[in-house]
């Protein structure tokens, strides 16, 4: 049931309007949003309200830091409405710290998006903490040895999880047989749904320049690619509102998924055609990781008998539905008009 092509479209448009997406249209969202009351975001929020500015020169930290959800908010809730039932929204946040009038406190933006998306409706699923830790030897915030001034530094964020509504069911032979196709291995499983992510680091793409990863703070290809492996099948749409240089887009790419993306800054455009113009080596790279890491777990686990062979690699599996995965690499990439690309795969 794997489809022979995926269609991509990038939208140079503002998110907080999905007029131009249908409802119940998008089976997953994967996104990074600008984080409220981090410094170098408050040139975009103040377009946005310009009463942000004004609280922010008043030193009213509180009250900026609402007026900057406020435009989030607007957001999530056409994140609500155009995402399937059973879809999952998957975002991706750290909290803030700041200080004003020399008062350090914590943003907690984490929380203060839970608060919203549970109020218009969304189900809240576990979410998962990834460590972003930073090795910097002046990480250490306040007065260093001395109690009780000294504050312990933000070294991981929160992947939220919500889901719209009930359980995605999947009924037909086809929809069924595809779920199978798109199935992760068993010490995939394990790794990528616990709660706390050690093994994914903070670390920017090499394929973008300095500046570039500063402007964005584009999260790691990994990530997302994990979380549309986990939250998806083949032939889904995914959807970020926040694409930045088109990560999400890339790791959709890869799995054999459809993606549209959002951007507000057209600035991006040139970085992101970068970006696609590399899919193929992206997509090699990332299927072979897959498979030699499993060749590696088979190899730790020798002389204990498996029940289960995938029927494409011939290798051993330990559960039944990974008999049918099927990773297909891409075989080409090209893009059609009005920034839409379609990817074939071998």
């Amino acid at each position: 049931m794997n489809n022979k092509n995926t269609n991509h479209s990038i939208l140079y448009k503002d998110a907080r309007k999905m007029d131009y997406l249908k409802s119940n249209s998008v089976d997953l969202v994967v996104t990074s949003p600008p984080y409220p009351m981090i410094s170098m975001w408050d040139k975009m929020f103040n377009k946005q309200n310009k009463m942000m500015e004004k609280k922010l020169e008043q030193n009213d930290g509180k009250s900026a830091f609402q007026l900057m959800h406020k435009e989030l908010d607007k957001v999530w809730s056409e994140l609500y409405r155009v995402l399937k039932p059973g879809a999952i929204a998957c975002i991706n946040i750290g909290d803030a710290t700041r200080t004003l009038n020399s008062n350090f406190q914590l943003y907690p933006n984490h929380s203060r998006i839970i608060n919203y998306c549970f109020g218009i409706g969304f189900e809240i699923l576990p979410a998962i903490i990834w460590r972003k830790q930073t090795n910097a030897p002046n990480k250490f915030m306040g007065s260093g040895m001395l109690p009780v001034g000294a504050y312990v530094t933000l070294e991981h964020e929160y992947i939220l999880i919500f889901r719209k509504n009930s359980k995605r069911l999947f009924k037909t032979k086809d929809q069924k047989l595809n779920r199978r196709e798109s199935s992760f291995f068993w010490e995939e499983r394990n790794l990528w749904f616990s709660d706390i992510w050690f093994d994914i680091k903070g670390t920017n793409q090499k394929l973008l320049d300095k500046e570039t990863r500063k402007r964005s703070a584009a999260f790691p290809f990994e990530l997302v690619y994990r979380l549309i492996n986990m939250y998806s099948v083949k032939g889904d749409t995914i959807l970020d509102p926040f694409l930045g240089t088109g990560t999400t887009s890339l790791a959709a790419m890869v799995s054999e998924r459809n993606s549209v993306g959002i951007e507000i800054e057209k600035d991006f455009s040139n970085i992101i055609n970068k970006t696609f113009n590399n899919v193929i080596n992206i997509s090699n790279k990332a299927i072979d990781k897959r498979i030699k890491e499993h060749e590696e777990f088979l190899n730790k686990r020798k002389g204990k008998e498996f029940k289960h062979r995938n029927k494409k690699y011939g290798f051993s599996v330990v559960s039944n539905p990974e008999e049918e995965i099927v990773l297909n690499k891409i075989a080409q990439i090209e893009k059609l008009k009005n920034n839409i690309y379609e990817v074939s795969y071998k």
